[in-house]
């Protein structure tokens, strides 16, 4: 057999890198570049504009002490449980429900699950505003059934504004949580369930042997997505709240604009960036290596 010239095994092996090397140009310009420009800028002191002064990490370790920054990430935190782990539950229990069931008209039914994902987020949060608004639709049900004590200004109330906010994107990841997991549910060979039944086993027996053992990989696509979200969440809350009452609904995202374009301090806003840049990589390694864990353990 005629081995091949010297240059064509060179062109071969170099081939697969011509195809990447447009995306990852692309790649570059568009996410890295600004990563690295918000890396350099967030060692000086500057207005964003005009000259600017070298301060190293002091932009760094003023983040420690700032109330308000630590604010946000505990804010931030707070609502991975509502982006990520209650639409995960929920997620669970509607797919386990509907694969089981095969409820009809299930295209349509998927299509209004999904809707929220492409419904632009200012009108998202335009809408739910109203709905928590003193006079609207939500107090206004709780005082025609009586609870008026419940009633309030749900997004000015300091103890409520975070749940009332965290609330809308469980409802906004609810649907792509749960057909994320029906995708995953409906490449189970129906013979397990059909052998599990033989055998006795039940819904919830079936549920934690069978179904969520295999739906693994969804789970952790399901959490990367959900967290990301979580964490630089910003429209929604610029829309809602802008970060009040108080620091109460602050989150990083909003940190960085607040700082960079109403403070005029673009450095301390790049640090804060890069911070929420290394902590949304950190968390979402994390779920990917316990995700993979978990599939090696089967």
């Amino acid at each position: 057999m005629p081995r091949k010239a010297p240059s064509a095994v060179v062109r071969s092996r170099a081939t697969p890198y011509l195809f990447i090397l447009p995306a990852f140009v692309v790649y570059a310009a568009f996410s890295l570049y600004p990563l690295v420009r918000a890396a350099q800028f967030s060692l000086y002191e500057w207005p964003g504009f005009g000259p600017s002064t070298f301060v190293g990490l002091q932009n760094y370790t003023d983040l420690i002490g700032d109330e308000a920054f630590r604010a946000a990430i505990g804010n931030a935190l707070g609502l991975i449980l509502f982006y990520s782990g209650l639409p995960l539950v929920i997620g669970l229990v509607l797919a386990a429900v509907l694969r089981r069931g095969q409820v009809r008209g299930m295209g349509f039914f998927r299509t209004v699950v999904f809707l929220p994902q492409v419904i632009a987020l200012v009108v998202v949060a335009v809408a739910w505003r109203n709905i928590y608004s003193p006079n609207g639709p939500l107090n206004q049900a709780l005082r025609a059934v009586g609870l008026d004590e419940l009633a309030r200004g749900w997004l000015g109330d300091p103890g409520a504004a975070l749940p009332a906010v965290g609330l809308i994107g469980t409802w906004l990841q609810m649907g792509l949580v749960m057909l994320l997991l029906l995708a995953g549910m409906s490449r189970i060979p129906n013979d397990l369930f059909e052998a599990a039944r033989l055998d006795g086993a039940g819904p919830l027996r079936e549920f934690f042997a069978i179904t969520l053992p295999s739906v693994r990989g969804e789970i952790v696509v399901s959490l990367v997505l959900t967290i990301i979200a979580a964490l630089k969440t910003f429209d929604l809350i610029y829309m809602t709240t802008s970060g009040g009452p108080g620091n109460a609904t602050t989150v990083p995202s909003y940190e960085v604009y607040f700082r960079a374009f109403e403070l005029r301090e673009v450095g301390s806003a790049s640090a804060v960036a890069i911070v929420l840049t290394v902590l949304v990589f950190a968390i979402n390694v994390a779920v990917t290596r316990i995700g993979e864990r978990g599939e090696q353990a089967r």
